[in-house]
């Protein structure tokens, strides 16, 4: 272990649906730790290519430098983290594989401050990959909203829309650089359509 023994780690969670900040969230964290000259790695999952192989780029265009991993393979996080590094930031983290949380874990006993940022719901509502653990054993949670797209309300649900409809609960829950858009939605204008059995 070569991390201050004194040193009191700590996993902050920004979660919420699209649109709502996320990301922008996460940028803004990394801002600070660099005006305050901590040295921090920052993580993407290498299956999200919107805007950028190597950075992390909110809606709004801003970005930070990013390492692109493996989302089978987190443990290749371990090949980037050095003695100086006090931050370890994911975006996206909902893509990745449950062996994340223990890594994450393991370096928060090492000190570390560890930042997420995810969708806590897929398109459907339900929990999203690894983010409800993530929340338990969070010591901060960030829950931002959205604007819904249909009335003006709170957003706290992400519509997938294909061809111009909602998606059906048994579409794929992963669909990067497919051809379907998303919009933020309230409880009350979120829909999911489901087939007749």
């Amino acid at each position: 272990m070569y991390y201050s023994e004194n040193k009191i780690g700590h996993i902050e969670v920004i979660c919420g649906p699209m649109f709502a900040g996320k990301t922008e969230e996460l940028i803004r964290r990394v801002r600070r730790m660099e005006y305050a000259k901590k040295k921090y790695l920052v993580f993407k999952p290498n299956i999200d290519n919107r805007y950028s192989t190597d950075e992390v780029v909110s809606h709004n265009k801003k970005s930070t430098k990013a390492i692109n991993i493996n989302i089978k393979h987190p443990e290749e996080v371990k090949n980037y983290v050095t003695p100086e590094i006090s931050a370890l930031v994911f975006d996206e983290v909902q893509f990745f594989d449950q062996s994340l949380i223990a890594i994450i874990n393991y370096y928060a006993a090492q000190g570390l401050r560890i930042i997420c940022a995810g969708l806590d719901k897929d398109f459907t509502g339900k929990p999203f990959g690894l983010i409800p653990y993530l929340l338990a054993i969070a010591d901060e949670v960030t829950k931002l909203t959205a604007i819904c797209m249909v009335c003006g309300e709170e957003a706290t649900e992400t519509q997938r829309i294909i061809n111009g409809i909602p998606a059906y609960d048994d579409d794929p829950t992963v669909l990067i650089g497919a051809n379907e858009s998303y919009e933020a939605r309230c409880r009350k204008c979120h829909q999911v359509l489901h087939h007749e059995h």
